[in-house]
């Protein structure tokens, strides 16, 4: 939950440089990058935001890690709370955000299976769908988390375009405050399973 909020922080700061970028305005000179391998000296807000796209990297890393540790480690309490296999295999842990095609909905299956095999009772909540609407908005919107485009020319579109960088913007961080909120439901469903079940269950719980 602190990196989900850490990263959220960092991509509205992100926010906030482009809306300054577009603020000033582009010199006179041009973007920084000026095709043909030209680039042209960057102004000290261009480089201060160099260093704010840096950070967010750093920042997504950490969070990445911290996420799939606390899947890993959830899907180990739903399989001992439920006494059922995990409906997909472990190694899709990673791939199932990397692979093409399936990193449309493997990920989003992967929690939706925890929750369910640890509450079977209670429907999914409904935060899962809006997390998840988000997070491939901010995916696929072409200047998100995994764009193909350089830090200069996010500063280019910034200048001419920032509205769709703070769309891409916007997703992300909600999809990260939609993210709290889906690790907080999937965790209270199974503290209030293992307090209701076998011993075990609770032990296994205990180590979250």
């Amino acid at each position: 939950m602190a990196t989900l909020l850490l990263a959220g922080a960092a991509w509205l700061a992100r926010a906030v440089w482009e809306i300054r970028l577009a603020a000033a305005g582009q010199p006179a000179s041009g973007p920084p990058d000026q095709g043909e391998g030209v680039h042209r000296p960057l102004t000290s807000l261009e480089n201060s935001y160099h260093l704010v796209s840096g950070a967010d990297g750093i920042v997504v890393l950490l969070c990445a890690f911290a996420f799939l540790l606390w899947l890993d480690r959830v899907r180990d309490n739903a399989r001992t709370l439920s006494g059922q296999r995990p409906k997909y295999h472990g190694v899709w842990l990673v791939l199932g955000w990397i692979v093409p095609i399936m990193n449309l909905w493997v990920p989003r299956g992967l929690v939706a299976d925890v929750h369910r095999a640890s509450a079977p009772d209670k429907r999914l909540p409904a935060v899962l769908n809006v997390w998840w609407v988000l997070w491939l908005i901010g995916l696929f919107s072409g200047v998100g988390l995994f764009s193909e485009k350089s830090t200069d020319g996010m500063i280019k579109l910034a200048y001419s375009d920032v509205w769709q960088l703070l769309v891409s913007d916007a997703a992300i961080v909600g999809a990260a405050v939609a993210g709290i909120f889906v690790v907080r439901a999937v965790t209270a469903r199974q503290q209030e399973r293992a307090a209701a079940g076998p011993a075990d269950g609770a032990a296994a719980i205990g180590g979250m």
